[in-house]
């Protein structure tokens, strides 16, 4: 560097601040061979999920239904500003797998959840990722 010229700092950019991640459990949910009456593992897994989420921002909330009764056990997670996403084929043992494609979702620095980085569990359980209004705007 020249005696002159100024000394130039370079200052990383501030890691984006987490967005607002809400789970919602189908707690209702089944194995299509169980009979209806009962515990279903949907609502065990709503307890194991909420649960996973203590001490974290993520929000968990229990629904009637997702109506994604062939595809089993089903969670969706919603993000301001991001695409919603529906899981199934999940399982009592998938709590922790959903707290970190949440907090995953929450940090990522575009509307998606990089789908490199998720849990097992939600690669091979995705269902459909849906796009907000808003990008749907930008369509032709």
């Amino acid at each position: 560097m020249a005696a002159d010229s100024p000394a130039t700092t370079i200052v990383p950019d501030p890691a984006p601040e987490p967005a607002a991640v809400t789970v919602l459990v189908c707690r209702s949910c089944r194995l299509r061979d169980m009979p209806a009456d009962g515990v279903r593992p949907g609502s065990r897994l709503l307890d194991a999920v909420t649960e996973a989420a203590k001490d974290t921002d993520i929000t968990v909330q229990g629904v009637g239904c997702l109506g994604n009764c062939r595809r089993g056990i089903s969670v969706a997670m919603l993000r301001d500003g991001g695409w919603s996403y529906l899981f199934g084929e999940l399982d009592e043992e998938s709590a922790g797998d959903i707290i970190a494609g949440a907090e995953l979702f929450a940090t990522s620095s575009d509307p998606f959840m990089p789908f490199r980085a998720r849990p097992e569990a939600l690669k091979r359980g995705l269902i459909a990722r849906i796009p907000t209004f808003d990008h749907l705007k930008d369509l032709p």
